[in-house]
């Protein structure tokens, strides 16, 4: 596991220092472990969605080749 040392504005401290004082993390690194997981769950979400999007290319190659230029 590696360290990371981030700078946060003043407002991100106090609500990190706020969710350890409220039980929520054991500790501040925990807490942006847990934002961090959320934030690469957002990332899968979106991608499936942007996948979703994607034409699906399924039939006859020639027909489909006509359709695309």
């Amino acid at each position: 596991m590696s360290t990371l040392s981030v700078p946060l504005p003043p407002h991100l401290d106090e609500f990190v220092s706020d969710q350890v004082k409220e039980g929520l993390a054991s500790n501040k690194a925990e807490v942006v472990r847990k934002a961090l997981k959320l934030l690469q769950e957002e990332a899968a979400v979106m991608a499936v969605l942007k996948a979703e999007q994607e034409p699906n290319l399924r039939g006859n190659l020639k027909k489909l080749a006509k359709k695309i230029k």
